[in-house]
C-alpha cells in the first residue's frame, strides 16, 4: 500500500506541474483528468452478492495529436486505475492457487468486505470534436496489475470484538487487462464507459470477473 501510495502521489504531482505548464501555455497538447466510476461484474459465483455502488478511479495523463486539419485528436499516455469489488464473500485464502469467495456467515457481523486491484494503464483513444463544444471519445487500453489487497471491518467467530483485517498480494491474478472505452460529453465533463472482456482472474483459478466502468470523466486541462 505505501509502494502504491508513494507511486500515486507522485503521480499527482507531475499531474499538478503539468496542469500549470498547460494552463500558463494555454496548450491542447497534454490533456490531464481523472475517471470517478462505479463497477458493475459480470459472471459472479451465484453466492457472491456485489454492492450497488463498487466506487473507483482513473487518473490519466495523454498527450495528443491532431489528425490532419481537422479539429479530432489521436491520444496516447498512461494512467493510474483503482478498482473496489464489494460483496457479502471474504477470499478464504488469497495466497491458494485457486482463489475460493466464500460466504460471510450469517452469525458474524461486519460493515464492510472488498477486494482492491490496483493498475498501471496505457490508453489510447480517438476524440471527435463536434460543434467544438461537444466531445466523443472511442479508444482502447491496456493495464498491468501492481497492487491488490483485500479488506474486512468486522468481527470473527473467534473474536467479538469488532476488527479491520487486511491482506495484501492476491494470488492467480490476471497480470495483463485490457478493454474498450468510451466518453460522451460536453466541454470537460464527460460520460465514461470501460468494459473489461478479460477476466481479473486466470483461468480455472478463480472467478471469472468481468469489470464493467461506468461514471463520469473530469478533464479540465
Amino acid at each position: 500500500m505505501k509502494k502504491t501510495g508513494l507511486f500515486l502521489l507522485m503521480i499527482l504531482i507531475g499531474m499538478s506541474m503539468q496542469a500549470q505548464v498547460i494552463t500558463d501555455k494555454k496548450s491542447t497538447d497534454v490533456s490531464l483528468g481523472v475517471d470517478l466510476f462505479t463497477d458493475i461484474l459480470t459472471k459472479t459465483p451465484d453466492d457472491y452478492n456485489q454492492r450497488w455502488i463498487n466506487q473507483g478511479f482513473n487518473l490519466f495523463l495523454t498527450y495528443n495529436f491532431k489528425i490532419g486539419k481537422t479539429p479530432h485528436l489521436f491520444s496516447i499516455g498512461t494512467g493510474l486505475r483503482t478498482h473496489n469489488f464489494y460483496s457479502n464473500t471474504q477470499i478464504d485464502n488469497i495466497k491458494a492457487d485457486t482463489i475460493r469467495f466464500v460466504p460471510i456467515s450469517s452469525d458474524l457481523t461486519y460493515t464492510r468486505s472488498k477486494i482492491n486491484l490496483v493498475y498501471l494503464d496505457f490508453p489510447a483513444e480517438f476524440r471527435f470534436r463536434i460543434h467544438d463544444q461537444w466531445k466523443i471519445g472511442i479508444g482502447f487500453k491496456m493495464g498491468i496489475a501492481i497492487d491488490s489487497k483485500t479488506k474486512y471491518i468486522g468481527n470473527q467467530k473467534t473474536d467479538a470484538t469488532k476488527r479491520h483485517i487486511k491482506e495484501k498480494n492476491i494470488n492467480s491474478l490476471e497480470k495483463y487487462t485490457f478493454g474498450p472505452t468510451l466518453r460522451i460529453g460536453y466541454k470537460w465533463i464527460n460520460l465514461f464507459a470501460y468494459y473489461q472482456p478479460i477476466r481479473s482472474f486466470q483461468r480455472d483459478l478463480g472467478p471469472e470477473f468481468y469489470p464493467l466502468s461506468v461514471g463520469l470523466t473530469i478533464a479540465p486541462f
